[in-house]
């Protein structure tokens, strides 16, 4: 069986991506033989549709469960008409979640966890545009930037994972804890590469 992690990283070793459509890559995991593959996803710039096209990415490349933190109304449709289960709220390495999978302590959802354009973002963050590593835009947002993207609005408080849209739902707070735990997981990361290059050019 193949199993598909939104991913971090390119190994076992990264964590899981809270976002499905817009995660930096998928990693593509036999199950029988733990041989796995590291692919970039290509839908992460795009302007919409981002959750249809990757679920359309990941059932091409015959996946037959998707493992990530959240997933929309869009993609969660597009998976199930392909045959593809999907298990939501999945935290920890890419390994870790394969293992929990395999020895069914994961479970199918049976529906979307988050409202579609979840990982897009609400409006500009803080984020310093250019630069290395994967910028979060708003908490889940992409781009391609180093920043954390917790901009602020006209009332002065962080849009991190704060205030969505009048009519959107909210994410449960242990959900929303588990996804800014690894939100800051993944900005340590950055943080950690950027302070490496930086040493690098002041050699």
């Amino acid at each position: 069986m193949k199993i598909a992690i939104t991913s971090a990283g390119t190994d076992l070793s990264a964590q899981v991506d809270p976002r499905f459509g817009r995660c930096p890559y998928f990693i593509i995991v036999d199950s029988d033989t733990n041989e796995f593959e590291a692919l970039e996803n290509p839908n992460v710039q795009a302007m919409g549709g981002a959750g249809i096209q990757s679920a359309q990415f990941v059932a091409n490349k015959g996946a037959e469960v998707v493992l990530t933190g959240s997933c929309g109304p869009n993609a969660f449709q597009t998976l199930q008409a392909a045959g593809v289960k999907v298990i939501v709220g999945v935290v920890g390495t890419v390994q870790e979640a394969v293992q929990r999978y395999k020895s069914g302590q994961l479970q199918p959802t049976s529906g979307p966890n988050v409202q579609s354009h979840y990982g897009m973002g609400y409006g500009a963050g803080m984020g310093m545009g250019r630069g290395m590593g994967q910028g979060m835009g708003r908490g889940m947002g992409m781009g391609r930037g180093m920043g954390a993207g917790m901009g602020y609005g006209p009332t002065q408080q962080p849009t991190g994972m704060g205030t969505p849209p009048p009519g959107m739902a909210q994410p449960v707070p242990e959900q929303e804890l588990q996804m800014l735990k690894q939100q800051a997981e993944l900005l340590r990361q950055q943080m950690d590469a950027i302070n490496k290059r930086i040493s690098e050019l002041e050699k």
